[in-house]
């Protein structure tokens, strides 16, 4: 048995999906642990192309069992929608390969307008929400004001638990925001919409983890955006809500107990971000377009053009840190192969000192790249599938990049179908 958690480095969208769709033919359960529908893994098989913002990443593989832990907002209705349009495209979801933990608390519809509140009421001082309802939801999970998935199977606790819910929540959408306030007939119809279509899914699934663990299956866990997207080591207040860390994965998942055997951290070849806050070491211009134009830098979720830049090794190395990586798997290298010479942010400089430390989030804005640049390969390399095939340019950069991180990269993409894979053997192999 092996326990693997495929993790965000950075500020996400480092191509985690496609790292679990490939990894999930050795897994026998895949487990999304934290986060809900702001962001999404892009997917791409022999099935179609894919934008999945709730579903895990494991879901195309036949024969294995994928969950939506404890830790995840869940929104039934982004869910159901999700369900929909994956299944035209022939992918069966039964309760047998998706099972929703009944301990999940569900992203109710006031969640989302008062995201979106918020963010209005901020005006040019807004933390970047995609407006999914996420941070009013971790707010009310940890008010404990939030409805169990599991309620859903006892329509009349649930019923009386709701009206509590709207009583108090109407105070602050009136009273605060000045907006309409929920009846109980919205939400009896959003129910009957979204969520009874998911009741034959909900279910123990910690019991299920347990059993699996007894009897020796692999379990990978899979994560929503990067480390300095993470609520406590992250990039402050310009997070997410959630624990993006490997370390929550046991609880998220509602496996406490588990080890993680391998923590796969995923890192782009490139830096990429989306939303506001802080970007050390962000392009603009002609530079920054053609990077973008090349990687097709748009949010799976939102189509927000992405902030790119070079590859930041300070916030990189730092990711490797708080995720506990045991090995890289680097994305996209292919993107930069229309480069004659690849910039590398190799420290930042704060008020006339340079460090390789990342600093603290206060001082991030006063931060500025110290960039280098290395020889480019300008050459396709999209066909490669062995890495001493690779041009000596393309070795000697991702030889730098494990050396300054310190962890050994062992997949490297050239692009985005599930084979267009290179694997890396250790130095220790």
């Amino acid at each position: 048995m092996s326990n693997c958690a495929v993790v965000g480095i950075n500020w996400g969208d480092e191509g985690k999906g496609r790292m679990v769709d490939l990894l999930t033919e050795r897994f026998d359960i895949v487990v999304r642990y934290q986060g809900g529908g702001n962001a999404g893994h892009t997917v791409i098989n022999e099935m179609g192309k894919f934008a999945l913002h709730l579903l895990p990443s494991g879901i195309f593989r036949k024969g294995v069992v994928n969950v939506l832990g404890n830790g995840v907002a869940l929104d039934p209705e982004n869910l159901w929608k999700e369900i929909e349009v994956v299944q035209t495209k022939g992918v069966k979801i039964t309760p047998e390969n998706l099972k929703i933990s009944q301990r999940a608390s569900l992203l109710l519809p006031w969640h989302r307008d008062l995201d979106e509140l918020e963010e209005k009421r901020l005006a040019d001082r807004q933390y970047g929400s995609t407006k999914q309802g996420i941070a009013p939801f971790y707010s009310d999970k940890y008010q404990k004001k939030t409805i169990l998935a599991g309620e859903l199977l006892y329509p009349d606790l649930l019923k009386e638990h709701l009206r509590e819910l709207l009583e108090w929540k109407n105070l602050t959408l009136t009273g605060v925001y000045g907006a309409e306030p929920y009846t109980e007939e919205m939400l009896d119809k959003w129910i009957g919409e979204y969520c009874t279509p998911i009741v034959p899914f909900i279910c123990d699934t910690g019991e299920i983890l347990k059993a699996a663990q007894s009897d020796g299956k692999s379990i990978l866990f899979e994560a929503q955006l990067g480390a300095l997207r993470d609520i406590d080591f992250g990039i402050v207040p310009y997070t997410t809500s959630s624990n993006t860390l490997a370390a929550y994965a046991p609880i998220g998942s509602g496996l406490p107990a588990a080890v993680i055997d391998e923590v796969v951290g995923v890192v782009k070849a490139y830096s990429t971000c989306v939303g506001e806050g802080p970007f050390v070491c962000e392009l603009f211009g002609e530079e920054a377009d053609k990077l973008r134009e090349a990687g097709a830098e748009y949010g799976a979720k939102t189509g927000r053009p992405r902030r790119v830049g070079p590859l930041d090794l300070v916030a990189t190395r730092y990711g490797v840190q708080v995720q506990g990586a045991t090995e890289i798997a680097l994305t996209k290298l292919d993107v930069l192969s229309f480069m004659e010479k690849i910039p590398v942010c190799t420290r930042y400089r704060i008020d006339g000192k340079e460090t390789d430390r990342f600093p603290f989030p206060a001082l991030l804005h006063r931060a500025e790249p110290v960039i280098e640049y290395v020889d480019g390969w300008n050459c396709d390399i999209s066909g490669i599938r062995c890495f001493e095939d690779l041009p000596q340019a393309a070795q000697n950069y991702v030889d730098r990049i494990e050396t300054a991180i310190g962890c050994p990269v062992t997949y490297i993409s050239v692009g985005a179908e599930r084979d267009s894979i290179i694997y890396r053997k250790k130095k220790s192999e």
